[in-house]
């Protein structure tokens, strides 16, 4: 279940990539570019902080194929989708929280601790939307008032603490990829946000 979830997870994000292009009049390499390093970004370098080579996408030409579909995916529906306003956040929702428990997941079985492990699978999660935002020029999402981060450690921290209690694989994996996505739905619709700096 875990490889099938990050190749749905990797599709999902390099659809939001690419949907991220729209108004900015790039051709379809540049859409395709923005696709490809926000479906990667993340997770590349979370690999690269934890030293675990090679790196997915290289050893596993199956991640290439699901980006390759997300793009497809954008470029036959494109125009249906930019309509909708909410289309990125949604595909942007759906992977922030795959990548999340994936990336907690692959730490552990690396032998690191639950702590680390949280926070690389945070960092896994935004990072590719970090580097999508910056280079469409957007103010990274990381850095708004939305509760995006916060909604990845959230999940993290479920999972850790419902696998140490034993609770069925599968179970929890589904369900805390389920509560990032809720906690996220719910904080954008009656606009919660963490307290801010003052």
């Amino acid at each position: 279940m875990q490889y099938a979830l990050e190749l749905v997870g990797t599709y999902f994000f390099a659809i939001s990539g690419a949907l991220a292009i729209q108004n900015k009049d790039q051709d379809l390499f540049g859409v395709g570019f923005m696709g490809f390093i926000t479906a990667i970004g993340g997770g590349s370098l979370r690999d690269i902080l934890i030293g675990a080579y090679p790196l997915v996408w290289i050893e596993n030409v199956n991640f290439l194929y699901a980006i390759f579909a997300g793009l497809i995916t954008t470029f036959l529906f494109f125009s249906h989708m930019a309509k909708l306003r909410k289309t990125l956040f949604l595909f942007d929702t759906l992977g922030i929280a795959f990548f999340t428990i994936l990336g907690v997941e692959k730490c552990l079985n690396l032998g690191f601790r639950p702590e680390v492990a949280a926070i690389m699978g945070m960092f896994s999660a935004v990072m590719g939307g970090v580097i999508r935002d910056t280079l469409t020029n957007e103010i990274p999402i990381l850095f708004r008032k939305e509760v995006y981060a916060s909604a990845c450690l959230a999940g993290a921290v479920v999972y850790l603490t419902l696998d140490y209690f034993g609770l069925d694989r599968d179970t929890n994996l589904l369900g805390s990829i389920a509560l990032i996505i809720i906690i996220r739905l719910v904080a954008v619709k009656f606009k919660l946000n963490l307290p801010i700096l003052k």
